[in-house]
């Protein structure tokens, strides 16, 4: 029914390959491209032979995704490159007409800042060429986001407050590192956090609210509240919304690796001198630690990720608590990847999916939870994120 090229060849573009190539009745044909034309050749020999064509693409250079997008006639774009890249892919898709998606917001090299605001401003450009820009189409965003939208269309007459709870108990064996991009991951981890409460967004310290949650199917964790984008497009599409929080949890291991790291300031983002040259010590750390995509085949144990919404429905109290857990080593059996970058590359694909159905339709620069959320969580189910429902006293 279409041709997808799928921007970025890490451990989600891969999952995303594997994914669209097993749903080839929607995505008739495939392209992967990458700054590391290594990496798509890598990605490509795990599938059958013209299962996937590849191609080298700067995806800092607008003209030269155009060029890429013109060339081989696509009709949508999956961005899972680098945030930083958002702009550039969205300017391209505009340049050449073409439907895009992403799963992460905005994020500027030279800032830890994440927000929609310059996502949000092509809103109209995307309008008048009649095209769809689907943001955050992971899992958080996205999946969070559609189990929100879920919850207040068949829960809810009005959610008051929201908890998004990530919990990755998985282990890969090593002293440390990061199970998606390093300088991502880093970053949003060691910024202050922020939660929204009547009205208002209220910023803490790095880790400096800690609850303990009991994951089904897991246990008990350390959960800390972080800044996730997310929790800005709900604040504005979520009725009678009063608090949204983010938790996610982490290993005494992770925070004081993390903590030396950002003392000694290995985790910086601003240029540096080195022996006469400019190195940023950040970029520096990630040539260090072990690469994300490499992690599957070692990585034991569980995701758990979900929401917990608590209002009113026909006058009564009500909270819910909506959860999708994903085993580590199943997911490298089915696409050689570990949970993180398949619970984040299989909606990419799902999104993808229901925009080329026609299932989701829209023109502008639209998040998740502004479509219908039924057939998104039908998918789930069906294409390897099974989800459940507990009602909570």
């Amino acid at each position: 029914m279409a041709h997808v090229l799928i921007i970025g060849a890490g451990g989600v573009g891969r999952v995303v390959t594997h994914k669209c190539v097993m749903n080839k009745e929607t995505f008739t044909k495939i392209t992967l491209a990458s700054r590391r034309l290594s990496s798509c050749e890598t990605i490509a020999k795990e599938l059958p032979s013209d299962a996937v064509n590849i191609a080298q693409v700067d995806a800092d250079n607008t003209d030269e995704l155009a060029d890429l997008i013109t060339k081989i006639g696509a009709q949508l774009v999956i961005n899972v490159a680098l945030p930083y890249q958002d702009l550039t892919i969205m300017d391209a898709c505009l340049k050449t007409n073409t439907p895009y998606l992403d799963t992460a917001n905005y994020e500027h090299p030279d800032e830890a800042k994440f927000e929609y605001k310059e996502q949000w401003a092509k809103h109209e450009a995307f309008k008048e060429k009649g095209l769809l820009a689907l943001l955050g189409s992971g899992f958080d965003p996205g999946v969070t986001n559609v189990f929100c939208a879920y919850a207040q269309k068949h829960y809810f007459d009005e959610i008051h407050t929201i908890d998004i709870l990530d919990c990755n108990a998985g282990d890969h064996g090593y002293a440390f590192a990061t199970n998606f991009n390093p300088e991502i991951n880093l970053r949003e981890v060691s910024a202050n956090g922020r939660y929204w409460e009547e009205g208002k967004w209220i910023e803490t310290k790095p880790m400096e609210i800690k609850m303990v949650w009991d994951y089904p199917e897991v246990g008990p964790k350390d959960s800390y509240l972080l800044y996730h984008e997310e929790m800005e497009s709900l604040v504005k599409h979520i009725k009678g919304l009063k608090r949204i929080r983010f938790f996610m949890t982490f290993g005494e291991s992770y925070l004081t690796h993390m903590k030396c790291l950002e003392n000694v300031g290995m985790l910086g983002i601003k240029e540096v001198e080195h022996k006469g040259q400019k190195i940023v010590p950040m970029e520096f750390l990630r040539t260090l630690l072990p690469d994300p995509a490499t992690l599957g085949p070692r990585t034991k144990g569980l995701t758990n990720i979900g929401i917990v919404a608590e209002g009113i429905k026909d006058g009564q109290k009500k909270k819910i608590y909506i959860y999708q857990v994903s085993d580590h080593e199943k997911c490298y059996a089915e696409v050689k990847s570990q949970g993180v970058s398949y619970t984040t590359g299989v909606p990419a694909m799902i999104g993808a999916k229901l925009m080329i159905e026609g299932k989701w339709s829209a023109k502008g620069v639209f998040n998740m939870e502004e479509f219908d959320p039924d057939i998104f969580m039908d998918e789930l189910n069906k294409q390897g994120l099974p989800w459940q429902i507990k009602e909570l006293d």
